[in-house]
């Protein structure tokens, strides 16, 4: 940890140095000395860490490496400071234009001097560690590893992308699977509670999940919920979260009234909602023995068979609802010795053809999965680790000795912990902060992972690469997480890229403990006095806020807000004063109206995220934040950019969008924002989302000059303005994500002024009307997802599209105007999901055999619609139909048993029907729950709807019930 402090400081001294106006002289030398011992010292500091991380290490080595990270805090506090001290001597529009002139004003000021003599007292004490390392005879070739260059190059694989979604951390829960199935969907019409109890790390949340998704758990109830509930809840939340998911699945609108109700008046309406229902529930990580009291009166004893299912590490807990309900417990085990050494043996060789360990490592992978007492966490843990390091015997031979030393050092200690600390220690030291900062976020927090590169980059924690933008390093950081086991992945996007991850809550306590030691971070979770030298604060769930008022200096450089609803208007201000340093604030969410003028004398900051706020504008003082590189105000209420945009020229990402459903036309439904002035000189800019068009007459003029845009978002393009906005994409070579919204209905795109378009583009959407596809997607060969609005489109124009490469993804809604849909043979080898959405004149889709082979999910919307799609038995990889808007007559064709067209979707595991009664969205059915009565009634919808509010589709049509 302390080499990843000194190197980050090692490379602000040499921008530092190549900077001739900074420093005078005399202070000059100083820091080139200093530079010169920092990187001397640097070669022991690995080690030093590592020594420091060993249980048998003395209190001396880690005293001196402590004295290491603390004389790199004041090296990086001097060196900020006086930076600040700089930008708020000098008019700021003056400073950027007469660096080289202004050297000699600076030699002689007090600051300087003042400086100098720090730098002088700093030296001193880095020559006095440096002699006691030599006492400690620290050597880094005791490392026998590879450059940070090399280690670099050869870890990251993009192979591991497979493992996303893949089951390899799956064994040995065949058996208990079958029986917690068997407890779920047979045995009493009373509800039921199932305990699920073990230690930390031994499944229980893996085990659950695969038989909550098991098929025929899905198919045996009606209503299903899946909860995470951890150390810290909030009961009224927990109801709030099961409304919301009951709701959504059953495609209705959550009604905006459960934000004020309280807990008895939420509990009724569960209680009503499910009074008829069979429902499955999963309470996941519960730690409160008092949990089931709280929550147990939303749940109806209908007779129905419902079930409740929960997770915990605490037998209490899992007994506690036998005073209450009829329960189940079931206690994980461990795995037994084949099962561990067949988990580890697919994570170690996980890229290997056959996932068997060689002979020549059976006895040390034996003497592993022994040592981890067949917890699959660590082993997984482990293995992720012994995935690097290929089948080279002498590695393997380190890590058991390791964790020798790790684990027989004091039996009395041995634990989860340290075999999870392990994968913490065998990381890269650039990983290592990355890492820490997991702990930043709430427990179960479910992590934006472009949030949070951009927020390492920020830091200062991704090291340049050649021939690489730092946003693509981060994600291969990022990915080495994943693959060491150490990130657990959620979501993905469609170019498998992570979109959403999570830590496992154990993982998190071994960073929170390392966060404490190492003064990483403070998070507060209760009001606590802030102590130490932590360079970060988070601050979570309503409390800490006024911890700034208390602090007399801070050198804070991060500062995060999570699940803060209140908070003084001094808090900003507070801020502000406080933690001058600062280069991260993440607010998002925050309730945050307005921000104070001296906001933008932040002069350090380089990431700002105020998602989701009430903010309706920004200080014109933000044309200081000189140093400002991602801006984040999706969801806010910030429409326009009245300060000079230009003077941010380290900008790389402008978010600014708002999607608002309830305007008629939805194409002026993506709310994006206007800029005041020019804004070309943005030459690092990578994401630009919403721009308006309309607004300014040299606007798409300046989007010429940003040529390194990766995602651009354009709304209110006028057919005047296409021309324009064609000549800046071509000039885009790295461009992959590019939405285009027209004005309004009348007002066509056009957009065939491209003659070489962008080969890197993935994502395209086009919203607005099209006299006919623009040529130049034939030649998108990377395309992977297209989403045409509002089109209206001929047959024969959509031919573009059967034979891009890639196309895996594409929606047409009001996309074509044609009275029939033909699919050919051969057509759209790759695609995987395909939605048919308000083709209001479509009456017949013909699939011909050998077309959409690939085809997972359909999409059918389309109310003139009168069969089912023609050859739609071809598509043997389908696993999802969704049927909504469609006539009734058709849904009858489909029925078991009696529909004449059921053989033709036999194959299908999961259809959705969505029906419309008086012109109301009703309900969602899966095709196997459904009734002729319910298809054929004319009636009001049930009175269990009754609480829905109304809503509009962008089309127009009303949804909800009265």
């Amino acid at each position: 940890m302390a080499e990843t402090i000194v190197n980050l400081i090692i490379d602000k001294l040499v921008t530092l140095l190549a900077n001739e106006l900074v420093l005078p002289r005399g202070v000059n030398e100083e820091v080139v000395n200093l530079k010169a011992e920092l990187e001397t010292i640097g070669a022991f500091l690995r080690d030093a860490d590592m020594k420091a991380e060993k249980e048998n290490v003395s209190e001396g080595v880690k005293m001196w490496v402590k004295e290491v990270r603390d004389v790199a805090f004041l090296i990086e506090d001097v060196l900020d400071e006086y930076t600040l001290h700089v930008a708020k001597r000098h008019d700021r529009n003056q400073f950027l234009a007469c660096l080289h002139k202004i050297s000699w004003i600076l030699k002689n000021s007090r600051v300087c001097h003042k400086v100098a003599s720090k730098f002088k007292d700093i030296k001193k004490r880095i020559l006095e560690i440096k002699e006691r390392s030599e006492r400690y005879r620290f050597n880094s070739i005791e490392q026998g590893g590879l450059s940070n260059g090399a280690r670099m190059s050869s870890w990251y694989d993009p192979r591991v992308r497979s493992l996303f979604i893949g089951e390899a951390e799956v064994v040995g829960i065949e058996s208990p699977r079958s029986e917690l199935i068997e407890k779920l969907v047979k045995g009493a019409s009373r509800r039921t509670v199932i305990s699920v109890v073990g230690m930390g790390g031994i499944g229980k949340t893996t085990l659950a999940k695969k038989v909550y998704d098991n098929q025929a758990v899905t198919e045996h109830f009606n209503s299903h919920a899946w909860i995470t509930v951890s150390q810290s809840y909030s009961i009224e939340e927990l109801l709030r979260t099961l409304i919301r998911q009951f709701l959504q699945e059953k495609r209705e609108v959550t009604p905006s009234e459960i934000q004020i109700k309280n807990k008895d008046s939420l509990v009724d309406f569960l209680r009503e909602y499910l009074q008829q229902q069979k429902y499955v529930v999963v309470f996941d990580d519960v730690w409160k023995t008092e949990f089931w009291g709280d929550i147990e009166h939303a749940f109806p004893e209908n007779n129905t068979g419902s079930r409740v299912m929960l997770t915990t590490r605490i037998m209490d807990v899992a007994e506690f609802c036998k005073f209450h309900s009829l329960v189940h417990v079931h206690e994980v085990q461990s795995l037994p010795r084949d099962k561990a050494l067949e988990l580890l043996c697919n994570k170690a060789f996980q890229f290997e053809d056959h996932q068997q360990c060689p002979p020549e490592l059976t006895e040390l992978a034996t003497y592993i999965v022994e040592k981890c007492e067949g917890l699959p966490l660590a082993i997984v843990a482990i293995g992720g680790v012994l995935s690097s390091k290929g089948k080279d015997i002498s590695q393997w031979q380190n890590l058991c000795n390791i964790l020798r030393e790790e684990l027989e050092s004091n039996p009395q200690l041995v634990g989860i912990r340290k075999i999870l600390s392990f994968s913490y220690h065998d990381l890269p030291y650039f990983l290592k902060s990355c890492f820490l900062f997991l702990g930043m976020f709430p427990e179960d927090h479910l992590i934006d992972c472009n949030k949070l590169t951009l927020q390492w980059i920020a830091e200062g924690f991704i090291i340049p690469k050649k021939g690489k933008m730092l946003e693509d390093v981060a994600k291969e950081y990022l990915t080495e997480l994943v693959s060491r086991n150490l990130v657990q992945v959620t979501q993905v996007s469609k170019v498998g890229e992570i979109n959403i991850g999570h830590v496992h809550d154990l993982m998190r306590e071994t960073i929170l403990s390392k966060i404490e030691e190492l003064s990483f971070g403070h998070t507060l979770t209760d009001d606590i006095n802030l102590l130490g030298s932590a360079r970060r604060l988070s601050i979570q769930n309503n409390v800490g806020s006024n911890i700034v008022r208390k602090i007399k200096k801070s050198q804070i450089r991060s500062l995060l807000l999570f699940n803060v609803n209140e908070f003084q208007n001094s808090f900003l201000t507070s801020v502000v004063a406080k933690f001058k340093l600062v280069k991260m604030i993440d607010l998002e969410g925050a309730p945050l109206h307005s921000l104070p003028e001296e906001f933008g004398h932040l002069f350090n900051l380089r990431y700002l995220c105020l998602k989701n706020t009430k903010l309706k504008e920004l200080p014109k003082s933000f044309a200081g934040l000189q140093n400002l590189e991602t801006l984040d105000l999706r969801q806010s209420q910030v429409r326009e950019i009245s300060f000079e945009l230009n003077r941010l020229q380290k900008l790389r990402h402008l978010r600014i969008f708002n999607e608002d459903y309830s305007v008629d036309f939805s194409m002026a439904s993506l709310r994006g924002f206007k800029i005041h002035g020019g804004y070309g000189s943005l030459q690092d800019l990578q994401t630009l989302n919403y721009l308006e068009a309309d607004h300014g007459v040299n606007l798409l003029i300046d989007l010429r000059k940003l040529t390194n845009l990766k995602k651009l978002g354009v709304t209110k393009l006028t057919r005047e303005n296409g021309k324009d906005l064609c000549i800046a994409v071509e000039k885009m070579k790295q461009l992959e994500y590019l939405n285009v919204c027209s004005t309004s209905v009348d007002d066509v795109l056009d957009l065939q002024f491209i003659s070489s378009p962008p080969q890197s583009l993935w994502h395209l959407t086009l919203r607005g009307p099209l006299q006919k596809l623009p040529d130049w997607i034939r030649a998108l060969q990377n395309l992977t997802t297209i989403v045409l609005d509002w089109s209206g489109l001929a047959d024969d124009s959509l031919r573009v599209l059967e034979d891009l490469l890639n196309l895996s993804s594409l929606c047409l809604r009001q996309a074509y105007d044609g009275q029939d849909l033909h699919f050919k043979e051969g057509g759209f080898q790759k695609l995987k999901l395909l939605k048919l959405l308000e083709l209001k004149e479509l009456k017949m889709v013909m699939i011909c055999k050998g077309a959409l082979p690939l085809l997972e999910n359909l999409h059918i919307g389309c109310s003139q619609l009168m069969e089912v799609p023609s050859g739609i038995q071809y598509l043997r990889m389908l696993e999802n139909l969704e049927l909504y808007d469609m006539p009734k007559e058709l849904i009858e064709t489909l029925l078991p048993h009696c529909g004449k067209n059921n053989w033709m979707i036999a194959h299908v595991p999961v259809i959705w029907v969505n029906i419309k009664l008086q012109g109301r969205l009703h309900d969602s059915y899966t095709l196997q729950s459904l009734k002729m009565s319910e298809i054929a009634t004319t009636t009001m919808p049930r009175m269990r709807r009754g609480r829905l509010g109304f809503g509009q589709w962008p089309n127009g049509s009303k949804y909800g019930g009265n």
